[in-house]
């Protein structure tokens, strides 16, 4: 399948591999010179972004045929990421390593193909990214199964995983450096269903395992370094943590609290066992990042976000996320029950902007969706369509978010949704920004007055017809 990719992509790419070919010779006098570049396929966004972790290094207008190229005359080996918004992957750079990738956007991961010097190491990283993801949902019944049945299928799957990895890593030999990424990819795969099987099951089954586990069941943590600079970024690694401090940071005595405190008390925990465990600033901050967007996205009890802010300010040393994190809360602050809608720009079928003011009216359900997700896409219009013949009372709008216009229009082309208004989002920063969107099963509810009912809660939750009663 691998080869069968790449001899797709070659007729675009033989006119850049001359181009390094005959560079071949001039590296020697610019030992970090580096190339990348690419095309994609059915572009969102005219740009791709090529970054270091959060920091955007360089932005890279695609031309008339969707393609981009960029020379760096000083690239610092090590793990890279290219974003083609909402998506990402990444892409690890060697001395002089020239990489060209094609993405076609509508089936982003599993179209990427790296051609170039370094093709072979970041097709590893991919193929293992896919295999994992694959296993990750194969995996999810075997939660359900007694501790013995769950170890063996886990184990079994990590001795096939670890023959590919030390295969392929005999066959490219590839640098020390490397193999700090393609071993995470490995292991923190295997050490992630270790944190989640005790949580998950006791969720599926409502029985409690943490007493069958066996004494030695975590030692695999005694080899991690919780303080590992270069692996910050990595989400294998960032996961993995996460669904360990999840783990760690569970409360047993949970009867005694309701689910908003516990949820509270939870992620406090949570950051205080990481600022124990974890001293590298670095690394600490971007966990505490992470704790911090997922809790302040869904728990929406503002008395207990300001307490869960003061550990977190308490806590972390980072300035610029900080103040991200603050814009969130903001955002929050601004959808209380009773508050006015803030305004965002919208655009109609017709091309023209639409004030989210004057779309706004009493009893109003505005629901998101992309193109990306079209079983989300299908499922949502479903529902409200149901809804609207329960509820006639309501007016349901849809918002397209991070889809070219022409392919918000073409999708519902292909589809009758009588009654139901449709836009498109002009600035999906500022809808983020302002109604504090992650998430695409988001739903904000007006009131018959107009103002703000519930601006969080799930379209799909078995619950949701209450909140329109």
């Amino acid at each position: 399948m691998r080869k069968i990719k790449i001899i797709k992509v070659l007729g675009f790419l033989l006119p850049v591999f001359v181009l390094f070919s005959s560079c071949k010779n001039e590296f020697k006098g610019c030992e970090y010179v580096a190339y990348f570049g690419g095309e994609i396929v059915n572009p969102n966004n005219p740009y791709v972004l090529f970054c270091k972790g959060n920091e955007v290094i360089d932005t890279l207008k695609l031309d008339k045929n969707n393609r981009f190229f960029v020379q760096f005359d000083s690239l610092a080996p090590g793990l890279y990421n290219f974003k083609h918004e909402p998506e990402y992957q990444y892409v690890y750079f060697d001395k002089n390593d020239s990489i060209m990738v094609r993405v076609n956007s509508k089936d982003f991961d599993e179209s990427v193909v790296f051609c170039g010097r370094g093709e072979e190491k970041n097709n590893f990283l991919m193929e293992m990214y896919l295999k994992n993801e694959k296993d990750k949902y194969k995996m999810f019944e075997y939660f359900d199964d007694n501790f013995d049945d769950f170890s063996k299928q886990i184990d079994s799957t990590y001795s096939k995983a670890t023959k590919f990895y030390t295969t392929r890593k005999s066959e490219i030999k590839w640098s020390e450096d490397f193999d700090v990424f393609a071993k995470a990819s490995l292991d923190f795969n295997y050490y992630s269903k270790k944190e989640l099987y005790p949580i998950v099951h006791k969720i599926r089954t409502g029985q409690d395992v943490i007493e069958q586990l066996p004494g030695d069941y975590y030692d695999y943590r005694k080899t991690i370094n919780f303080n590992n600079v270069e692996l910050s970024g990595y989400a294998p690694y960032v996961m993995y943590l996460s669904h360990m401090l999840n783990n760690m940071g569970t409360i047993n005595y949970h009867n005694h609290f309701t689910e908003t405190d516990l949820a509270l008390k939870t992620n406090i925990n949570k950051m205080n066992i990481a600022d124990t465990l974890i001293k590298n600033e670095t690394v600490k901050n971007n966990i505490l990042n992470n704790i911090a967007f997922t809790y302040l996205l869904e728990d929406q009890n503002m008395a207990n976000n300001n307490k869960f802010l003061a550990t977190y300010k308490k806590l972390s040393t980072d300035k610029s996320k900080k103040n991200e994190i603050t814009t969130i809360c903001n955002a929050i602050q601004m959808l209380r029950v009773g508050n006015q809608l803030p305004e965002v720009n919208l655009n109609d079928p017709n091309g023209n902007k639409v004030s989210s003011a004057n779309v706004v009216k009493p009893n109003t359900v505005f629901f998101f969706w992309t193109v990306n997700a079209k079983s989300h896409f299908e499922a949502v219009h479903k529902k409200v369509m149901a809804l609207k013949s329960k509820f006639p009372q309501y007016h349901f709008v849809g918002i397209n978010i991070n889809d070219r216009k022409e392919d918000w229009k073409k999708t519902l082309e292909n589809y009758k949704f009588d009654g139901i208004t449709e836009l498109h989002c002009a600035d999906f920063e500022d809808i983020k920004n302002k109604w504090a969107i992650n998430k695409i099963h988001r739903t904000i509810i007006l009131g018959d007055n107009g103002l703000i009912k519930n601006a969080f809660v799930n379209i799909f939750d078995s619950k949701f017809e209450e909140n329109l009663k």
